[in-house]
């Protein structure tokens, strides 16, 4: 068997999520077995890099799947890109070895919520921004947001409130730029709980409207309550920029680069 690794663009607005569910054949990962199932004649197992949740999509999602010998990377790229739906697409499909797996494998994964603050979205970009529809403090998002930076145990960001397992992860770097009416938040870190990066900049919101301070952080860490943190942000804001490795550019370097606030 040959071990593929895929990368994957979508648009989450219409889908369920990544994860295959039993309720729902519409899942980024369930319409990618099917495909490939169809192609080897073979049930198939695609293994993710990040489960996004239902409405976020992806600009460098990872994954990888194991095909029949006789089928090559170039094979599965062309054969997946012209019978998936027209907003799933492979953007590059190469051979990894045998112990390669996307998501234990990964160092460093790069997500962005995107926000809006004007009164109204643009037309063609309203499905990928979360539309707030005032102003917000930046420096003060900035001064909050390093104050999150590091390995701490984010258990308040944690959409799980029955979470058993460790809810430590390392944030590399937050970085907040402003471009007009629109405020980015980039984070960076070597794993993500559920809902985490919502939460996160939800509460990095109400920082920036001025319903918390910027201090207030190491409070909410320390509660390790959901309950301390603000609301989990729209699910249209997030994108998976990307996913890094070692041995690959943005995987070691990145982590040294994006080692504390930019």
């Amino acid at each position: 068997m040959r071990n593929i690794k895929l990368t994957l663009e979508y648009d989450g607005s219409r889908y369920d999520g990544w994860q295959r569910q039993g309720n729902t054949e519409n899942t980024i990962q369930g319409k990618l077995e099917m495909v490939l199932g169809r192609m080897t004649g073979h049930p198939a197992e695609v293994c993710g890099a990040g489960r996004t949740d239902e409405g976020v999509h992806a600009q460098g999602q990872t994954a990888n799947v194991r095909v029949p010998e006789h089928f090559t990377a170039g094979e599965v790229k062309d054969y997946l890109n012209t019978y998936l739906p027209e907003d799933i697409r492979v953007v590059r499909a190469e051979e990894v070895g045998e112990r390669f797996h996307s998501r234990l494998n990964a160092r460093g994964k790069l997500y962005r919520y995107r926000i809006w603050t004007g009164s109204r979205r643009p037309v063609f970009e309203r499905k990928y921004l979360c539309g707030l529809g005032h102003g917000l403090d930046a420096a003060a998002m900035r001064r909050a947001a390093e104050n999150l930076v590091g390995t701490r145990d984010f258990k308040s960001f944690c959409g799980n409130r029955k979470m058993k397992k460790s809810t430590v992860r390392t944030l590399y770097s937050i970085d907040i730029q402003e471009k007009g009416e629109e405020i980015a938040l980039d984070f960076y870190g070597d794993g993500f709980l559920y809902h985490m990066v919502r939460i996160l900049a939800g509460t990095l919101m109400e920082v920036g409207e001025g319903k918390r301070s910027p201090e207030s952080m190491a409070d909410i860490l320390a509660a390790r309550d959901r309950q301390a943190a603000g609301p989990t942000a729209p699910a249209e804001g997030l994108c998976l920029v990307r996913v890094d490795y070692d041995g690959e550019a943005g995987g070691r370097s990145a982590r040294r680069q994006n080692g504390g606030q930019r």
